[in-house]
């Protein structure tokens, strides 16, 4: 029973978090999954051409693309990940300030696996299984996000500055918990048909200060099963650089075309990316959205390419592509994507993703 999944996932939230001040892999990885549809159909490049609600999460100072003009809007997701394993959902809004150009923006993000059988007690004293003392819990991770934007107009373009303060709450059940805080800091760069973006994504490092809270029984439980019981600690994210342009095109007067390539660069040791090293690894993405009269919207996108190989020692390259549709009517936008994790295996690890997008323009 040593495989059991209550055991399995305690302990792969709780890895790497022993050591006080540990900088761990893939840390509070939940946040760089990214929201909104559009952006997940275009690979997720979109640090740079993101202007509107959703920005938050990809570029803070996306936010200042929206001028006062465009008043309120709001956007939420839902998104399944996982062949409907996890549940990744979004919901945000932004306004403009009294000043000009400038934005408020405040995002909530929560990913989570629920229904999770709690198996510490299957075992009676005795030694007997007793199915009727099993459990269910969740695993959830939060976000709460506040973002200030302010856009600096140039001639024939802007420059536009954001920062987020995020607070992370994560729980797994009763068993642990904790609070982690950070600061995100983006720049755009708009000139013609071309912007230039600059993501600092936990510029200060992001801590999480875990609790863990675990009965005697559940202790003894680990203990034999030769897990080791978590104790208190603190984990920390390192520092993410995404480095983005975007380049516009006018087809027809009717047809345009939008590409991005952004450039991902991780600072918490080495990744199975397509630059690998230590401590930074580098990971492209690269996106494409085609617009027909600012009405409908066809995206594709490719992004985590990684190095694989077989068991006869051949190397091959390994994406995850992606495919996405957008829909305009008024003010109301709909986006939907479809991707792969990159599981070519043949078991079902695509994921649909269904965001909507509301501007609410201020009477005049």
């Amino acid at each position: 029973m040593k495989e059991l999944l209550t055991i399995v996932l305690i302990t792969a939230f709780w890895a790497g978090t022993q050591d006080a001040m540990y900088a761990q892999k893939y840390s509070n990885e939940f946040l760089s999954i990214g929201v909104g549809a559009r952006a997940h159909g275009m690979g997720t490049a979109v640090v740079a051409g993101q202007q509107d609600v959703y920005a938050s999460a990809w570029n803070p100072a996306g936010l200042a693309g929206l001028s006062s003009d465009d008043g309120l809007e709001i956007g939420a997701m839902h998104a399944e990940w996982f062949g409907g394993v996890g549940n990744y959902d979004y919901l945000g809004f932004t306004l403009p300030l009294s000043g000009n150009n400038q934005r408020l923006g405040f995002s909530l993000i929560r990913f989570g696996i629920d229904n999770i059988p709690n198996t510490l007690s299957l075992y009676e004293a005795d030694g007997t299984i007793n199915f009727d003392n099993i459990t269910e819990f969740s695993a959830a991770d939060y976000a709460f996000i506040g973002t200030y934007a302010r856009a600096y107009p140039k001639p024939n373009g802007a420059l536009r500055l954001g920062g987020n303060v995020k607070v992370v709450r994560r729980t797994i059940g009763e068993f642990a918990n904790s609070w982690g805080f950070g600061l995100d800091l983006g720049a755009q760069l708009e000139k013609k048909n071309w912007t230039f973006a600059l993501l600092a994504r936990d510029i200060t490092t992001t801590f999480n200060a875990w609790s863990f809270s675990f009965s005697d029984q559940d202790k003894e439980t680990l203990e034999l099963t030769n897990n080791a019981v978590p104790i208190n600690s603190v984990e920390t994210t390192n520092p993410t650089i995404i480095l983005a342009a975007n380049r516009k095109f006018t087809l027809t007067d009717k047809i345009n075309l939008t590409a991005e390539l952004d450039l991902i660069a991780t600072t918490d040791g080495e990744r199975n990316t397509l630059i690998s090293g230590d401590p930074v690894s580098l990971d492209p993405a690269f996106g494409l959205e085609g617009a027909y009269s600012d009405f409908i919207f066809v995206r594709a996108g490719v992004s985590q390419l990684q190095r694989i190989q077989d068991f006869d020692d051949i190397e091959r390259l390994n994406s995850r592509p992606s495919l996405g549709l957008g829909l305009k009517v008024g003010q109301l936008n709909v986006d939907y994507a479809y991707t792969d994790l990159g599981d070519d295996d043949g078991r079902s690890t695509y994921s649909h993703i269904v965001s909507l997008r509301l501007g609410l323009k201020p009477q005049n």
